[in-house]
């Protein structure tokens, strides 16, 4: 039962990430598929280049939104029912954080291979941050300091997405957090990044559209 339990809260945790925030809105407010505009990603940077800002700022604040809630709400039932469920010589609280993590890794896959999707969707950044901030808010200001800073400099969402991924991880490791929080921060640092593969060509080559430009090639 226990085990089950666990399991079941994994699943919860990826079905909430799985919601496709901008496809809807797209869908909603311009009656398009989104994943046959611009980039193909279903995440906010696409909605502000094919939609526009309010729906952009629509979409983050949702996928924030179910970032965070996902590990808040698998934080709480855990801790209702793990004890109850639980051996005796299975420490709850030393799971926790195993949990937590495994949860935060099952929405960021659910934001970028969404089941109600054909496993498409965003590149997992602003679910990512959400769940950072759930997790251990510090972390999660700093990312999204780090973020702010990228992007105010250079105006690439990309390269912003991008230094945030890595930052996760240091601030992980900075603040001593738990191994499996950094472990959190590295293997989820690395998903984003390499979801952002396509950026990462064009930002070599010179190519990548800073924010209010058109994409013209992906």
């Amino acid at each position: 039962m226990f085990w089950a339990a666990i399991i079941g809260l994994l699943l919860m945790a990826y079905l909430l990430g799985s919601i496709p925030t901008g496809y809807l809105l797209a869908k909603f407010l311009k009656g398009i598929d989104i994943r046959q505009h611009g980039s193909g990603s279903t995440g906010a940077t696409n909605v502000l280049r094919v939609v526009g800002k309010k729906a952009a700022f629509t979409a983050l604040s949702i996928d924030l939104l179910k970032g965070s809630l996902a590990i808040i709400a698998v934080r709480w039932v855990y801790q209702v029912i793990a004890p109850a469920l639980s051996a005796e010589s299975f420490n709850y609280e030393i799971g926790l954080p195993w949990v937590i993590t495994l949860a935060g890794l099952a929405v960021i896959l659910g934001h970028s291979r969404s089941i109600w999707l054909g496993f498409t969707g965003g590149k997992s950044a602003a679910s990512g941050l959400g769940i950072l901030l759930a997790m251990f808010w510090p972390v999660g200001l700093g990312v999204l300091g780090v973020f702010a800073l990228v992007l105010a400099s250079f105006r690439i969402v990309s390269l912003s997405s991008i230094s945030a991924a890595i930052s996760a991880a240091v601030l992980m490791i900075i603040f001593q957090q738990p191994l499996p929080y950094q472990l959190m921060g590295i293997m989820g640092g690395i998903y984003v990044i390499l979801r952002h593969r396509n950026n990462i060509q064009r930002l070599l080559v010179g190519t990548e559209p800073k924010v209010g430009r058109p994409l013209t090639s992906d």
